[in-house]
């Protein structure tokens, strides 16, 4: 099973940035400035794609609601943003950020960007949709029509109610240039919103110098186990958090059902697809994780938390 056992993501998803955070916090954790011991292991258990289909819809909510998740990033051009909408009208404390897409990587299930297509059209593959890989984009991509675009998911969802808590990037494609990377910088700043980059990254990590500084968060991790049996999926991730030492760290999560929507959507995609989805699903609602966060000491905490340790 080791060779099923997580690497981390630090290019992948990012974490919680906050501009102000460590000049006027000096040596204080994050930890210390929420009221807890800088002894404390604190995990955002975070769902991805929210959105992107119904089936991602349906697992994510059920998970929001009962509290095995404490966050999620919705992707606003996709097809299932109205559902979103709704559901974060009904809960209005759910922890929702917004997952800045520029991407749209599924081969058979597609779709283009909010702002008109005119206006953005460096954006578009030969197709017309968001491009499948993240190269396309940095390669073809101008800074100004990507802020345009993503201004406008951010607009979209706040003129629909959404009162976003977070901004992260989809695909991590965002983190993948200087270009693109001034851009979201400046879109936290814009917005008041915190933003995703590592403090931990290592040689790997895209940042450096103060937005790495005055990261929120220590670790992003995610479980990279293509072909990993989903019986070993509790097994993975204990083995992956189990030696983690103290500090503030984000679990990213992909959920879904294993059903036809998701099949369909996702049907040359081992991983991230449908069985990657519902073997996550299984993992967060069961017993034996969330004994086990209990026995770990670990103390769940959302986004809009974290983002208190910035005024404090």
């Amino acid at each position: 099973m080791e060779r099923w056992i997580s690497r981390l993501a630090p290019a992948c998803i990012g974490v919680l940035l906050a501009s102000s955070v460590g000049a006027q916090n000096g040596a204080r954790s994050v930890q210390e400035r929420l009221g807890y011991p800088a002894s404390a292991r604190l995990l955002v258990i975070h769902a991805d794609d929210l959105g992107m289909a119904h089936s991602v819809n349906r697992a994510t909510f059920e998970a929001l609601e009962k509290n095995w998740i404490t966050s999620s990033s919705i992707l606003v051009p996709c097809p299932w943003f109205a559902e979103v909408v709704r559901f974060a009208a009904e809960h209005p404390d759910a922890d929702l950020g917004i997952h800045l897409a520029v991407n749209s990587e599924w081969t058979g299930f597609r779709w283009g960007p909010v702002s008109p297509v005119d206006a953005v059209r460096s954006l578009l593959d030969k197709d017309g949709y968001l491009p499948l890989e993240e190269t396309e984009v940095v390669a073809h991509a101008q800074p100004d029509q990507v802020e345009r675009e993503l201004r406008a998911q951010i607009d979209r969802a706040r003129s629909a109610g959404i009162r976003p808590t977070h901004v992260d990037s989809h695909m991590a494609t965002l983190f993948r240039s200087p270009a693109l990377q001034k851009v979201y910088l400046r879109l936290g700043s814009a917005y008041g919103l915190p933003l995703l980059v590592e403090r931990a990254g290592g040689d790997g990590s895209p940042w450096a110098g103060q937005a790495q500084a005055d990261a929120l968060v220590d670790r992003v991790i995610s479980l990279d186990a293509p072909g990993a049996p989903a019986a070993e999926w509790p097994a993975a991730y204990e083995k992956l958090l189990t030696p983690l030492p103290a500090g503030v760290y984000e679990l990213i999560v992909h959920l879904a059902y294993d059903d036809d929507e998701m099949r369909g959507a996702t049907w040359d995609h081992p991983n991230w697809g449908a069985a990657w989805r519902q073997a996550d699903f299984d993992l967060v609602k069961s017993r034996r994780f969330r004994d086990f966060l209990r026995k770990q000491n670990f103390t769940l905490v959302k986004w809009r938390d974290l983002a208190r340790a910035r005024t404090h």
